[in-house]
């Protein structure tokens, strides 16, 4: 089958050919005949399949008839991530080079003013992440009632993100007449129970079985001790010995350790950028900017680049800390062996990550093959005193703690030194005397401190009883026998006259 029995434009088309595209990919295929009848589409398919072309291309031909106005955007994408939505835009541009479409970008990091010229002056597209579309429009500088499709792409992203809420105010902003496209890799029941909310009569597209790895993708596993600097030796053998090694991406699942891990290579004469939700906007984007272009073969970064983002030479990924849900894992090495190309993918494992492991093998049907020993195979641990680069073992000022000191000489650390060391003698038990400073030897005596008597509390003074009177039954008149002060005190005799 090829792009022209898709019934889309020959705008579109042209511009299709002139990107190198042929043939389409099963998702694309199965879905864009669907779009331009304009039916609601549930699209599953496992990342790297193409589903952003899926919904652009169709989305494009069916945007050639009619004129945006001003503050109401025609179309409305909601993408997870700022890295997303940019991607998204890159391909509204790339494939209608031949419409004059308008395109907006609402993402965080970005200026509220350009984002409202461009808005007021009326866009055909609209691409955004959930939280910078609401601030447009609580500022009463969007309209969502013109909106004809609408699409939510990697939405199992945006339940982990905990952005369903966002989604369910939006849906409810924009017609209900308009087409809804909703593309995920993955179903859980919270995402099956949105679309039975978003979706009427939705035709379901499978391309793939939920959760699955690309066949092209070659997975294994690599057992590693759990110090931190050992596994960065790891890494660094598995990347030095790669075969056919063009560019990686290292995923790490915190961001202070994609920080000490872009740092580590970088001392070791590795061309690495870094990528994690910290950076402001413009670093992200020159990273991926130097990653894409050559200038960087090797990037660090959590799980905001394990979703969607095509570069599609990425030979090799590399997960120096196994992911803490499987779904990610899946999402991960997707980024390798992208349209077919052959890729390959790492996972460092340790004792600890035995369950996750399992978790991953019981998800995608198989089981990943080990390369190298096992981890019952693995020999003991040697500290290595070579390698400099441990931030994880360091304070926040860089200092070493003594333990980790002591470690490095080969000594044990104190509790196992003491406990080598066998029971003491009461003598040594015996705390040593305390010696005053500035003081002769002569007059260095043990110190002894004094006690200084502390204060009696004070007695309170005991409470008198109440006076009864005569009679108790008998009721008390006025003020009964007590006189109050104020009665008993002289008046004052006026002076005005």
């Amino acid at each position: 089958m090829s792009f022209s029995e898709l019934g889309l434009s020959t705008k579109v088309l042209d511009a299709v050919t002139s990107a190198g595209y042929t043939t389409p990919t099963p998702i694309q295929a199965q879905a864009i005949p669907h779009v331009m009848q304009r039916r609601d589409v549930l699209g599953i398919a496992q990342t790297g399949t193409g589903k952003t072309a899926a919904f652009t291309l169709p989305m494009i031909t069916l945007l050639e008839q009619g004129r945006a106005r001003a503050r109401m955007p025609r179309t409305l994408i909601l993408e997870p991530t700022r890295e997303l939505a940019a991607q998204v835009e890159e391909n509204f541009i790339k494939y209608g080079i031949n419409n004059k479409l308008s395109v907006a970008l609402l993402i965080g990091g970005m200026s509220f003013g350009d984002q409202d010229v461009k808005i007021t002056r009326g866009v055909d597209v609209l691409i955004a992440t959930p939280g910078r579309l609401l601030d447009h429009y609580e500022r009463g500088k969007l309209l969502l009632t013109g909106i004809e499709i609408l699409v939510i792409d990697e939405a199992d992203r945006m339940l982990d993100m905990g952005f369903i809420p966002d989604i369910e105010r939006i849906t409810k902003l924009v017609p209900f007449t308009r087409q809804t496209l909703f593309f995920t890799a993955t179903m859980p029941a919270e995402i099956t129970r949105i679309t039975e909310q978003f979706l009427h009569n939705p035709v379901r597209i499978e391309a793939s079985r939920p959760a699955t790895a690309a066949t092209t993708i070659t997975q294994r596993l690599v057992a590693s001790h759990g110090k931190d600097f050992e596994k960065r030796e790891t890494l660094r053998r598995l990347i030095t010995d790669a075969v056919d090694f063009n560019t990686a991406i290292v995923f790490a699942n915190r961001k202070t350790e994609v920080a000490n891990l872009h740092r580590s290579l970088l001392r070791h004469n590795f061309k690495a950028v870094a990528l994690h939700g910290d950076l402001d906007q413009r670093a992200r984007m020159a990273a991926l900017d130097a990653f894409k272009t050559g200038d960087a073969n090797i990037l660090v970064a959590s799980d905001v680049a394990a979703r969607g983002l095509d570069i599609p030479d990425v030979s090799h990924v590399f997960n120096y800390d196994v992911p803490f849900h499987a779904d990610d894992y899946v999402h991960r090495i997707g980024r390798t062996g992208r349209a077919g190309r052959l890729g390959a993918a790492f996972s460092i494992v340790t004792r600890h990550d035995e369950k996750m492991v399992a978790a991953i093998e019981k998800l995608i049907g198989q089981t990943i093959g080990w390369e190298g020993p096992r981890l019952s195979e693995l020999p003991p641990s040697a500290a290595s005193a070579d390698d400099t680069d441990r931030p994880s073992s360091r304070g926040a000022r860089g200092r070493e703690s003594g333990r980790d000191r002591g470690r490095e000489r080969g000594r044990a650390p104190l509790p196992e030194r003491i406990e080598r060391a066998g029971p003491l003698d009461r003598a040594a038990q015996e705390p040593r005397p305390r010696k005053r400073a500035g003081r002769a030897a002569a007059d260095s005596a043990p110190f002894v401190r004094e006690e200084m008597p502390r204060p009696m509390p004070s007695k309170r003074p005991e409470r008198q009883p109440r006076r009864e009177t005569e009679d108790d039954d008998r009721p008390v008149k006025g003020l009964g026998e007590h006189m109050p002060a104020f009665l008993m005190t002289s008046a004052r005799k006026s002076t005005v006259k």
